[in-house]
């Protein structure tokens, strides 16, 4: 069994990341996930709202290693997530349904708003990788780990570009509603002076 962990801090408040993280996939930074679907979606009674999707993600290992151990490319993961406004924490847990007999990882990530700067998001992510039953399963640990290393940084990669295109977005709605708004005062006011002359067209 391996254990991996990493904290990072984001520059963007809670709620930001948080729309961040839901339109994260697919994007050009992180390839690793290729295609989500939600299962269910609801919110409790205590208002926390509940999301199970099923994600198809691709493992990265050499091809090697995935004769070793028996497996394709294409992995299905399990994620479910609980995201609770009174608490500001968004947590986020995951499992390998493909060869789980054989490789199972264990994934969490917590984003919360940083403990000493609100306009800041703190994040923790932990993940568990067991091998069984497969020639230098330690070795293989490790790989899969440093492989769950890498793509977390792609992660947070990929998490500040769809911020970045979040805010593209906004700006850009801004600006076409301005324009907009512009353009009907301008109409209005045309409209206005050709009836203000004597109070007929």
């Amino acid at each position: 069994m391996k254990i991996w962990t990493s904290e990072h801090t984001f520059e963007h408040s809670w709620d930001t990341i948080v729309q961040a993280a839901w339109k994260k996939y697919p994007n050009p930074l992180n390839p690793a996930v290729i295609g989500t679907d939600v299962l269910d979606r609801k919110v409790d009674s205590k208002g926390v709202l509940k999301t199970h999707r099923l994600m198809t993600t691709q493992w990265g290992l050499p091809n090697w290693a995935k004769k070793m151990v028996g497996i394709s490319d294409d992995c299905y993961v399990i994620e479910k997530s609980d995201v609770d406004l009174k608490t500001n924490t968004m947590s986020i847990k995951s499992r390998n349904l493909t060869w789980c007999n054989l490789v199972t990882i264990d994934e969490k990530l917590v984003y919360a708003t940083h403990p000493d700067d609100s306009s800041k998001t703190h994040l923790k992510q932990e993940a568990v990788v067991n091998i069984k039953g497969v020639p230098l399963s330690s070795y293989l640990e490790n790989m899969i780990t440093q492989n769950i290393n890498n793509n977390a940084q792609k992660g947070r990669e990929g998490l500040e570009w769809v911020v970045r295109k979040i805010k593209v977005e906004a700006e850009t709605l801004q600006t076409e509603a301005a324009s907009f708004t512009k353009d009907t005062f301008h109409t209005i006011h045309k409209v206005e002076s050709l009836f203000n002359r004597d109070g007929s067209l």
